[in-house]
Order: C-alpha cells, then sequence, then structure tokens
C-alpha cells in the first residue's frame, strides 16, 4: 500500500514540558517530588551499573477502528526498537559523527512485554479498548490540553486506566489531534496517570506507523523523559540559558527538527563549534532516521532515577511467568480406581501401554 505520512506540523511534537508546567502549576506534591528527585539527581554518585535491569511493559491500545487496533507484530516491533536502541544495537548508530562517538552510551536498558498482570494472572502484555473517540484532541494552546489527553485516555469510559507504576511502564497508543506524536509524565507525579502515550502512527516500525516517524524512535524519545531526561536544549527557546544537566551534551539553541539531516552535521548554535548540536541524539526533535543515540551523561540520570524514584521496578513480578499450579495427590487419587476400571472395559485386543497424562508408557 502507497506510505502517507503523518499529518503533523513542520517539527516533531511532544507535549512534556507543556504536560510538565501545567502539574507544576497545579500540585504542590508535584512541584516538591521533583524538587527532591533533581537535587538527588545531581548529588547522587552512583558505580556505574554492570548489570542490564529489564523493565515490565503494559501497551493499552485505544482503539475506534478496526485499522487502529494494532497487530500484535505492530506492538512488539515497537518493544524491539525501544531495546535496539538502549542498547545501542541500533545498525544506524554508525552514523554517529566522530566528534560523538566517545559518548555514546548502551543504556544496559531492556523492555518486554509483560508475562503476569497485577492480579498475579498470566497476560500477553497488552490490553485493547474499543473507544467513542474517533481522535483525542489537542490544542497545544490550552494550557490544560495534556490533562484534558489524560482524563480521556488513562481512565475508563473513553480510554484505560493503567497498570502499577511500581511494577510497569505503561503505553498506551491512540489517534492523537493536533500533530501531536506523543507526551509522557516525568517521575514524581500523580500515580494513576504515571507513563506514556504515542500516537499509533508513529508507534513501532510495522503495521500503521508511517514515515518520517517509523522507526520507534517517537516512544524512544517519550521513555526517556519517563526515566527522566530533559529535551537536549533546555527548552528555552533559543536562549541559550537553560541545560538538559547533563555535561556531555552541548548546549543548543532549541529543538532541530525535520529540516536538519545528519549530512547538515556540525550544525552550530550557542556558539557552541566546531562541532555544534548533537542533534542525532535521542531527545532532540529530528526525524526517527536522524537520532541514533543516548549519551553517557543521560545514562547517568537514568540510572538515578532508576535507582531512586522507580526503584521498585526492579522488584517487580511483571517479567516472572505465570507458573501451572501443582495439584495435591490426594486430590487425583480418588480418580485412580475409575481410570483403571474404565480402561479394563475396553474391546478387543487389550492395549499394553497406558497413557500417563503426557505420554503413552
Amino acid at each position: 500500500m502507497p506510505k502517507t505520512p503523518v499529518d503533523k506540523p513542520h517539527h516533531r511534537t511532544c507535549a512534556v514540558m507543556p504536560h510538565h508546567y501545567f502539574l507544576a502549576e497545579t500540585d504542590a506534591v508535584y512541584r516538591d517530588n521533583r524538587r527532591m528527585i533533581e537535587s538527588s539527581t545531581r548529588t547522587t554518585r552512583l558505580a556505574t551499573r554492570t548489570a542490564i535491569i529489564r523493565i515490565p511493559v503494559v501497551v493499552h491500545v485505544l482503539f475506534h477502528t478496526d485499522e487502529e487496533n494494532i497487530e500484535m507484530s505492530q506492538i512488539e516491533s515497537q518493544i524491539a526498537a525501544l531495546n535496539r536502541d538502549y542498547r545501542m544495537q541500533n545498525v544506524d548508530e554508525s552514523q554517529i559523527p566522530a566528534a560523538f562517538r566517545a559518548f555514546a552510551a548502551d543504556t544496559l536498558i531492556e523492555f518486554d512485554l509483560a508475562m503476569r498482570d497485577p492480579d498475579g494472572n498470566a497476560t500477553i502484555g497488552v490490553t485493547r479498548t474499543r473507544t467513542s473517540k474517533t481522535v483525542f484532541p489537542y490544542d497545544s494552546t490550552d494550557p490544560q490540553a495534556t490533562k484534558k489527553l489524560d482524563d480521556m485516555i488513562k481512565f475508563g469510559g473513553f480510554g484505560k486506566a493503567g497498570w502499577p507504576r511500581d511494577s510497569y511502564l505503561n503505553l498506551w497508543t491512540c489517534s492523537l489531534g493536533g500533530g501531536l506524536l506523543g507526551y509522557a509524565q516525568f517521575p514524581g507525579g500523580p500515580l494513576a496517570t504515571d507513563g506514556v502515550v504515542i500516537l499509533n502512527r508513529a508507534f513501532g516500525t510495522s503495521g500503521i506507523a508511517r514515515p518520517p516517524y517509523n522507526l520507534g524512535r517517537t516512544a524512544v524519545h517519550e521513555v526517556g523523559h519517563w526515566l527522566n531526561l530533559l529535551h537536549i536544549w533546555g527548552d528555552d527557546n533559543g536562549g541559550c540559558g537553560q541545560s538538559d544537566s547533563v555535561d556531555d551534551t552541548p548546549n543548543q539553541a532549541g529543538p532541530n527538527g525535520s529540516e536538519v539531516r545528519i549530512e547538515n552535521f556540525p550544525h552550530v548554535t550557542c556558539n557552541n563549534g566546531p562541532n555544534g548540536d548533537m542533534f542525532m541524539n535521542y531527545m532532540d526533535y529530528v526525524d526517527d532516521d536522524t537520532m541514533f543515540m543516548f549519551t553517557t551523561g543521560q545514562l547517568k540520570r537514568m540510572n538515578a532515577t532508576l535507582a531512586g524514584p522507580r526503584s521498585q521496578l526492579a522488584q517487580s513480578m511483571g517479567l516472572t511467568p505465570v507458573t501451572t499450579p501443582a495439584l495435591a495427590p490426594e486430590a487425583v487419587a480418588l480418580a485412580t480406581p475409575f481410570a483403571r476400571a474404565t480402561l479394563g472395559d475396553e474391546r478387543g485386543e487389550r492395549p499394553t501401554r497406558e497413557f500417563d497424562g503426557v505420554s503413552w508408557v
């Protein structure tokens, strides 16, 4: 089928900061939590983590049409994309400019669809909810836009409630309006809304995913926010005065979008020559095929998050398979005489092998 571009503005659109500013303005506890987390992140000195941490994921598919009820293969392609990029196993990491290659990091973070739900039952890590919403509207000029999205997407009625955030990464995927590709909630926010929302046409690498957002990197970017990464330019709209609090990412003036390609390197802003912006970082706004890397400094922030506000994920049972319960011997003993009697009633030549429940012996 012909490929059609996502209905989008010129630049990638992520609503994490409007969401953050709304919560910071309306929720005093959130403000305190965020300041505490940031202070801890700045002062924590963690030993280099050498063990892989695996994060259980649940994907909540909200659909109005059958096409929006995305196939399992598209969901699996998104999990695979997260794992490739967070483990620096993406083939295009070879395009990282030589000047930045020394800073590129394997985060040792992996993601898997949950095997066990909050009630201890077996699951494939996916929920599916038909919604009456043809699209979840987003108006970037409305300061309550992300709250309105949360109220529709993350609760019953039009959406689906999330699973406990201490045990799962909640990903919601649906049709979003206003050119929005996705948004996340930083650590320290409300329990019921914790997680990441991704446009279904920017989710994964197959199915209804469409270029230029068809390499799964919208989720890579948003999960970075969920792990407490800031936008690489510090969200000061060209002021060169705010930092992403990461030492190995050059200061840059603002977001780079579809107009910046790898062949434009170096792209100099904020007097950051000779190498310019690290626009190929996952926390910029370039197209999926132009972002290739996290840095060691960003990994330090993620590690502080995984050892701090998201530390409970390490104890999650979400990736523990549900085993088959063993029957007590006395529960089956009464059935034995009946089984023998039934076998003895067979007509014809008497069988010489009996089925033991698994095979014939």
